[in-house]
């Protein structure tokens, strides 16, 4: 089969191809005539201010209670005794979150459990889960769960008792 000159296809597509070639070869150096100014009010994607800064701190379960994101507050959660802000994660953890019982809470036996109920959640005013009754897969489960936050939010905390400090 020869490659015939006399189809409209062909000599259509023998066309594009001589012109892709000659724009590769000869590009056009021609100034444009309208100056790009995207850029001239500043960058969109910079904040209006950055967030407040929360230092490395202990917590206790009370004093853990207030970070749960009401009133535009910071949200924090604890497993194991690290506590994370996940106040990127409102969506996820503030109020009418699907995660939102966590906020401000020490969340180790609901994330090893994969539960998110209420009864997963230690009183505040009670001692600390010690998560003994976990089995070998809760507990990686858990550290699961601790790689992720520590790998997607910030750490800004220790959990201790609330007689501890």
């Amino acid at each position: 089969m020869a490659f015939d000159l006399g189809t409209p296809v062909n000599t259509a597509l023998l066309l594009y191809i001589l012109y892709s070639i000659q724009r590769i070869l000869f590009p056009s150096n021609s100034v444009p005539q309208i100056v790009p100014n995207e850029f001239k009010n500043g960058y969109t994607w910079m904040p209006k201010s950055h967030p407040p800064t929360l230092l490395y701190q202990t917590f206790t379960p009370k004093t853990l209670a207030y970070y749960n994101g009401e009133d535009g507050k910071r949200i924090l959660l604890a497993i194991k005794g690290v506590v994370y802000d996940v106040t990127a994660g409102r969506n996820f953890y503030g109020p009418n979150g699907m995660y939102a019982n966590f906020a401000g809470r020490d969340a180790s036996r609901g994330m090893a459990k994969q539960s998110f109920d209420e009864e997963m959640l230690t009183p505040i005013d009670q001692p600390l889960d010690k998560l003994d009754d976990l089995t070998p897969e809760e507990i990686e489960n858990m550290k699961g769960w601790m790689e992720h936050f520590s790998s997607k939010y910030i750490v800004c905390g220790k959990l201790v008792e609330n007689d501890a400090i």
